[in-house]
């Protein structure tokens, strides 16, 4: 009967989660607690929060989400694997684990140089900006290259991000800063010691070769890789299978999430992506066995 199908169609959809979710303690324009009212707008059951190389948002989404939705502790690391970023989520951390704390506080020190550096460039190539400017601007967040790119497109510099990036600030570009990076064992590692599963971003947005995708795996598999993104708002055509074959093939567990920033990437939703992106509980509860997970609060 339709009512029966409806009352099924409802439970999956309260059964949806997302696993890879940036607030504006990175480079997202949701704060933490708008997060969790957007994501139980958008009937999702469960969000990770995986800002980038900082957990200073998760008590904020923990506080508010209370009681209303789960949020799991996550983080997004950015690695360096033979001269190419690669990116290690951490879900189920212990985020007040202090070795742990230790060890991303050196990752944010790393960003500031590259920031500094970003700055004497900018005003050297003709687009003038202070420190005080951008902290105004964005204040509570860590700066990345995302926030000079909106920074150049409220100036009137560029259109939007993606000109930014694809003029000045992408790999390569007259404005790019390489900033010293952990390996990318050495992430899977600080994340396994706080209890976290450690997950393979996004693999196929770093334009590896298939043999080198697979050594990556291989070599991230021996210092216990848990998982891989198999889902993600860019996939397109036979995507999901390729990284579902290996994730298969290294006994990896399937991850995946929209990377929501709000609108530093308009074009993806909460819990959806580009519209087609479902990943049910299933593989979230996968994970926190893996781990044996028990929230903190």
């Amino acid at each position: 009967s339709s009512a029966a199908s409806d009352v099924y169609k409802r439970q999956f959809l309260m059964n949806k989660v997302d696993l890879h979710v940036h607030s504006t303690a990175s480079d997202g324009t949701f704060t933490p607690a708008e997060l969790v009212r957007a994501a139980v707008k958008a009937e999702l059951s469960s969000f990770a929060l995986t800002d980038h190389d900082t957990v200073a948002g998760i008590n904020e989404a923990l506080k508010t989400a209370h009681g209303v939705i789960e949020v799991i502790p996550g983080i997004e690391i950015s690695t360096s694997w033979k001269d190419k970023e690669i990116h290690i989520v951490g879900l189920c951390i212990d985020y007040n684990d202090n070795d742990f704390l230790k060890a991303i506080g050196n990752e944010v020190s790393r960003r500031n140089e590259r920031n500094l550096k970003l700055i004497d460039m900018f005003n050297e190539y003709g687009f003038p900006v202070t420190l005080e400017e951008l902290t105004d601007m964005f204040p509570d967040s860590i700066i990345t290259r995302a926030h000079f790119a909106s920074y150049m497109v409220k100036k009137g510099y560029v259109k939007d991000n993606r000109e930014a990036f694809a003029k000045y600030l992408g790999d390569g570009m007259p404005l790019y800063v390489p900033r010293e990076r952990k390996s990318t064992c050495e992430a899977v590692d600080i994340i396994k010691k706080a209890k976290g599963a450690a997950i393979l971003a996004h693999p196929l947005l770093y334009h590896l070769t298939g043999g080198e995708l697979d050594s990556l795996c291989n070599e991230l598999k021996s210092y216990g890789l848990t998982g891989i993104e198999s889902m993600y708002s860019t996939y397109r055509g036979f995507d999901e299978l390729t990284v579902r074959n290996l994730a298969r093939r290294y006994d990896l567990l399937e991850s995946g999430g929209s990377d929501f920033h709000g609108a530093n990437k308009p074009d993806i939703k909460l819990g959806c992506g580009r519209g087609n992106l479902m990943i049910g509980y299933s593989y979230l509860q996968a994970i926190k066995d893996s781990v044996n997970y028990v929230p903190s609060v």
